[in-house]
């Protein structure tokens, strides 16, 4: 059985099953991950060891503090820690940093998003556009064989002549084409929306054709300028590059840490058994040979062939690129929306022109239909004007479904729910 398919049902599909966003998941999940671990970066560390050895010949032994000559077995443990006191902030800035770059992960899944969203509607809206076409071309293929069977009708009987039943097949064929183009043209816009969802292209679907309203109502006039100050501020593009900007900002104090010097604290305790110690038991040395210390290490920064200092320069340099990166995304949402509306007005003046002249050549098809019936037009006035009719339905059709899709594009960047009821 064929699914019938709503556009709510295809955009819960594409968004449920489309890789790339999966694929925004998973580098999110990665940014998580590299936050928590500069948050971990903060606890000291602790290792444990064990080493054993079996020596043959002369040695020094540690553990009884002898020159000796012989097998011997010995067994040591170690608990060592470490733990960062001051590297110059660096820990710190890489934590903000860190959640910088995780919100530009997240703000570049909403992008995903809302692209495939409009990939998903624009091409529902395609798809229902052809089906329509389709609906329309057939229903002129019917209408181009009766008038057919009738000249074929009158030739029989000698009321018209070879040329008039010529031109009816003719106009039979040329409306064949058609049917076979939208067909066509239907198919390819059912596999493009099934590639977005992600689903076999071998599965049958139907689309649900909403009761769309006359689309030149309660057309809202938009201010470009107004557009652009009301989306920007949660266009996720936008919000990418502002997290990435501050991210690369932040990286400036991590690369100043290198003029800072860095101080650490580091502790260890041990013990160990030797068979050459042979005045004592396996426990007793291990009470015996226990040892501990403790100590800091300061490292003040002196010469280091400008490495911090050329560090510093390649951040700000990433800084001012960024900041480069965050204004081209601004030029472009403001060509976008600027875009948006003229396409608006031009949809709406087309969808009106196209109306008008799609009634007019009806009525003037229907006049003329009632001339021929009675003679006073012959079948290539006939064919003229049947021919005008259906390019200016077709065209009507398109135009109409141009003007849905452009509304929807200005609620899309608005940040309204997608629905044609």
């Amino acid at each position: 059985a064929q699914q019938v398919l709503t556009v709510q049902e295809a955009l819960n599909q594409a968004l449920n099953n489309n890789l790339q966003v999966k694929q925004a998941l998973l580098q999110a999940a990665l940014s998580e991950e590299d936050v928590k671990q500069a948050k971990m970066n903060f606890f000291p560390t602790l290792n444990a060891g064990i080493d054993g050895n079996l020596r043959w010949g002369k040695s020094f032994d540690q553990l009884t503090g002898s020159l000796i000559n012989q097998s011997t077995n010995s067994l040591n443990g170690s608990l060592n820690a470490s733990a960062a006191v001051f590297q110059g902030f660096s820990r710190i800035n890489q934590v903000s940093a860190n959640k910088y770059l995780l919100l530009a992960d997240q703000s570049n899944i909403e992008k995903i998003k809302s692209d495939l969203v409009l990939s998903v509607v624009t091409t529902y809206l395609e798809a229902l556009t052809n089906q329509d076409l389709l609906a329309a071309g057939k229903q002129q293929l019917a209408l181009s064989q009766s008038q057919l069977e009738v000249e074929q009708i009158n030739y029989d009987v000698g009321n018209k002549t070879l040329a008039d039943l010529s031109q009816a097949k003719s106009l039979v064929a040329a409306d064949e084409l058609n049917v076979t183009s939208a067909e066509n043209a239907y198919d390819l816009s059912i596999l493009n929306l099934k590639q977005l969802m992600e689903m076999d292209p071998s599965n049958p679907i139907v689309l649900e054709t909403p009761a769309l309203q006359d689309p030149s109502v309660n057309i809202t006039v938009y201010s470009a300028a107004e557009l652009f100050e009301q989306i920007k501020e949660t266009y996720p593009e936008i919000k990418q590059a502002a997290y990435n900007s501050q991210a690369a900002k932040t990286n400036i104090a991590i690369a100043k840490a290198g003029y800072y010097p860095e101080l650490s604290l580091r502790g260890s305790a041990g013990t160990g058994y030797s068979s050459a110690q042979q005045t004592s038991d396996f426990n007793q040395q291990l009470s015996d040979n226990l040892n501990q210390y403790i100590g800091f290490s300061l490292s003040i920064p002196i010469f280091n062939n400008f490495r911090t200092k050329i560090a510093v320069s390649k951040a700000r340099i990433s800084y001012e690129n960024a900041l480069l990166s965050e204004r081209q995304s601004e030029n472009n949402l403001s060509k976008i929306i600027n875009q948006a509306v003229l396409d608006l007005r031009a949809a709406e003046k087309n969808y009106n022109s196209t109306q008008q002249a799609f009634q007019a050549t009806k009525e003037a098809f229907d006049v003329l239909k009632q001339r021929y019936d009675v003679g006073l037009a012959n079948s290539i006035e006939l064919s003229t004007s049947q021919t005008n009719m259906n390019k200016a339905e077709f065209d009507f059709i398109q135009a109409r479904y141009n003007l849905i899709f452009r509304t929807k594009v200005i609620d899309y960047y608005l940040g309204k729910p997608i629905t044609f009821n």
